[in-house]
Formats: structure tokens, C-alpha cells, sequence
């Protein structure tokens, strides 16, 4: 482990696990525009079969891994060639993350884009190799950034979130000892100033239909409750070894500033583009270096005014709910992320409603005694008992 320089400009070959979801999807459209510096050597997804044959025959990749393992008789998979290995079950994309390797001169990527706690291991797992983390789990930080940030070398991992790439790229040439405060810039969701009333009343439409974003159902819903941007505080708690006392969240509806860093002597640098997470991505790929872009940039004669306001913590308690975990540290970040799992996974098949995410989280927060993390087995363990507790909350077993 540490024995590449992630500092050197380099051709990569990359790995996308979580290929067939939205980030996954976007990651090979930069891979395809950009094929003399991308080489795309190994996907996976969970059970979306079809397309990951279709994407594995574009990119002739030599490994793909398929969590779902009753697609193991899948009609599609007779279409890969018998070079390509086929690999199974969580264990299989874990195994493309732990023994990933880049050809002599290139620089290994995988990019974990894994929905859910599941991509935790496949962290853990390039991490502790040579290849580069680009990073779009969010789990992997809130449930055990207290595990895996003591494993990174220096430029080795690269956050997707477009908040902390803007905040990562705000530190370049900077001090990091002479921050001040990180502002973490949110749209505020589709139900900004609503009142507690109304949001008793939201539907799963609603609550899916992002004003800036488009991105997929779960972190769409937790962009709805604020839930995610309370994820985004304790990524960036770990990221940048920042006291929660220094980060802060602001609302800014166009989601024109991705987040900005203040500084010792008061000047705060922001980090402004279009709303593409394939500008993240893209930087997570190419640093140090700036690849050609795929999108037309701002045109700031067109942009009109940029607006900010503070969060409101009352009507939106999942932030309050996240912010007062991370702080807390240990399990309470692990039980976090699995009560909203469970919950908005209820919320989106319409077996609970709203503000029942939010009670859910609560909850199972103040049943739960937080521990010092021990290990990957101890954070699934508590993650496995949060999960019955928020089942059992909302009577999802009756």
C-alpha cells in the first residue's frame, strides 16, 4: 500500500463498480469521450444484467461482477466473451476492488459507486492496495470514516460527492491548518420553506423531483429530508479532519457554488460549475491534471442572482438528526445511515410516510447506546440490528 504516486499525471485504468447505476453511467460516458486516457478494465452491478453486458462489450473489459447471483443463469451472459471473467455475489466485487491493478505507467481508479453500506468493503478493500479510491459511497465515510481515513495515502482518495470535490479542490495550494470554516452549499430540496404540515402530506412523487439534480431514488429522497446533506457534514468531518464546530451548511437554491472554504484571514474560496456530477467525476479520474471538459461551462451573463439562507433545523430534524450523530461518533453514525436506509426504502414503497423517516431515525438513535468502532464485522453487526429496530419501529415485519 503507498507505493504509487498519486500526484503524477497518468493514463488510468479503471475499475466502476456500481457501473449500471446513475453515477456508473455517467463515469463510462467521460470513459467513452475520453478513451486514449481511460482504460475500462472491470464492472459491476447488482442485478441489472442486461446493460452491464451491453457496457462490458463496449468497453471490451477483461472482469465484471454481479452481486445478484439468481442472474447466474441470466440469457445476456452468453453474449461476453469467454475472455471475460465472470464474478459473484458481494465477495465478487470485492475481490475486482482488493486486486485491481494498472498496466505499467497508468494509474489504477476504481470508482465505488456501490448504493448503500455495501460499498463499505469495496472501500476497505482499495484502500488497502495500490489503485485509487474515487469515492461516490457516501456510506463508506459516515458509517466507518473513523476506520478508513487512517488508511489513505496522500491523493489516493478522491471524493465523487460534487460538495467534496469542490471543497477538495478549494484546499488545493492551500494550508489546511489556516481553514477556518467549511460551507457545505445545499439546493435545500423539492420542499424548501415548506412547514411541517405539509410535509405530513408528501407524496413519493413529490419527494422524487429533485430541482437541480438528477440523481438516483434513495439519495434523492434523503436530498428531500436534508437527511443527505447531514451525510455530507460527516464526510467532510472525516475528509478534511475538520471539527464539526467548522462545518457548516448553507442554502443555496441554483446549486450554482457546489461549497466554498473560508480562510484564516477571511477570504473563502468557492467552487462554482453547471449542476453535472460528471464534472466530479471527472476530476476524480484526471488529478492532479484537468481533462478537456464534457459539458459547456457557466455562462455567468445568463446566471442571475445567487441566494443563501440558513438551514432550517426544525422543519428538516433528519439534519439535526445527522449533525448531532456525527458528533456523538462511534455506532451512532452506523445506525444513522441503516434507520434511513430502512426507512426511506419504506417511504418509497409507500408503507410509511414522510416525517416517519424522520421519526424512524430518531428513534433508533435513542435506542441505541453508540460503541467505538472495532471493526467492518462490528459496524455490520450494528447495522444489521438497526435495521430489525427501524423494521419493528415501522411494522414492516407485521
Amino acid at each position: 500500500m503507498g507505493n504509487l504516486d498519486y500526484s503524477i499525471e497518468r493514463p488510468v485504468d479503471l475499475a466502476v463498480l456500481g457501473s449500471t447505476g446513475s453515477i456508473g453511467r455517467q463515469t463510462l460516458d467521460i470513459a467513452a469521450k475520453n478513451r486514449e486516457l481511460v482504460n475500462v478494465s472491470a464492472l459491476s452491478t447488482n442485478s441489472s444484467v442486461d446493460l452491464l453486458v451491453r457496457q462490458a462489450l463496449e468497453f471490451d473489459v477483461g472482469t465484471v461482477a454481479i452481486a445478484d447471483e439468481s442472474q447466474r443463469g441470466h440469457v445476456a451472459l452468453a453474449e461476453l466473451p469467454s475472455s471475460c471473467k465472470v464474478l459473484w455475489g458481494a465477495s465478487g466485487i470485492e475481490e475486482i476492488a482488493a486486486t485491481h491493478e494498472a498496466r505499467e505507467g497508468n494509474l489504477g481508479v476504481v470508482l465505488d459507486s456501490i448504493v448503500g453500506i455495501a460499498g463499505l468493503r469495496v472501500s476497505h478493500a482499495t484502500l488497502s492496495g495500490d489503485s485509487r479510491l474515487a469515492l461516490a459511497n457516501k456510506e463508506s465515510l459516515v458509517v466507518g470514516g473513523e476506520l478508513l481515513m487512517p488508511m489513505v495515502s496522500p491523493g489516493q482518495l478522491i471524493p465523487v460527492d460534487s460538495e467534496h470535490s469542490a471543497i477538495f479542490q478549494c484546499f488545493e495550494g492551500e494550508r489546511p491548518s489556516e481553514m477556518s470554516r467549511i460551507w457545505i452549499t445545499a439546493s435545500g430540496g423539492p420542499f424548501r420553506g415548506w412547514t411541517r404540515a405539509q410535509l405530513a402530506e408528501v407524496t413519493v412523487d413529490q419527494a422524487l423531483a429533485h430541482p437541480t439534480w438528477n440523481m438516483g431514488a434513495k439519495i434523492t429522497i434523503d436530498s428531500s429530508t436534508l437527511m443527505n446533506k447531514g451525510f455530507e457534514v460527516i464526510e467532510a468531518h472525516h475528509l478534511f479532519n475538520c471539527d464539526y464546530d467548522r462545518v457548516s451548511v448553507v442554502v443555496h437554491p441554483q446549486s450554482c457554488i457546489h461549497s466554498m472554504v473560508e480562510f484564516a484571514d477571511g477570504s473563502v474560496k468557492a467552487h462554482l460549475g453547471v449542476t453535472d456530477m460528471r464534472i466530479p467525476i471527472q476530476y476524480a479520474l484526471s488529478y492532479p491534471a484537468r481533462w478537456k471538459g464534457v459539458l459547456e461551462p457557466l455562462d455567468f451573463t445568463k446566471l442571475g442572482s445567487l441566494t443563501f439562507e440558513a438551514p432550517d433545523l426544525e422543519t428538516f430534524g433528519c439534519l439535526r438528526l445527522a449533525i448531532a450523530a456525527g458528533r456523538e461518533g462511534g455506532t451512532a453514525t452506523t445506525v444513522l445511515n441503516a434507520a434511513s436506509e430502512v426507512a426511506v426504502a419504506a417511504f418509497l414503497a409507500q408503507r410509511c410516510g414522510f416525517l416517519d423517516i424522520e421519526a424512524a431515525v430518531e428513534d433508533a438513535l435513542g435506542s441505541h447506546a453508540s460503541e467505538r468502532i472495532e471493526s467492518l464485522d462490528h459496524i455490520e453487526a450494528v447495522d444489521d440490528w438497526a435495521r430489525a429496530h427501524v423494521r419493528g419501529f415501522l411494522g414492516l415485519d407485521e
